[in-house]
């Protein structure tokens, strides 16, 4: 399953609000700045993807990757 930024972004807004936490607070306890966060959840296509695992992690998310049968 192929994810754009911007679905990305969504899912991370969309688990921050079901958690009750505000951006800052996310930003704070992911150890990024306010403005990346804001970004992230746009969709920003350029968003680093260290931090963006901070962000992940913070929230209590896993990034899983999925290798093609064809190619294993």
């Amino acid at each position: 399953m192929h994810m754009t930024p911007e679905e990305i972004g969504h899912l991370i807004r969309k688990t921050r609000k079901a958690q009750g936490l505000r951006q800052p607070e996310l930003a704070a306890a992911s150890g990024v700045g306010l403005r990346f966060l804001v970004e992230l959840e746009r969709g920003k296509p350029t968003a680093q993807i260290g931090k963006m695992l901070d962000v992940l992690s913070a929230l209590g998310c896993a990034l899983t990757i999925t290798i093609p049968e064809d190619r294993r």
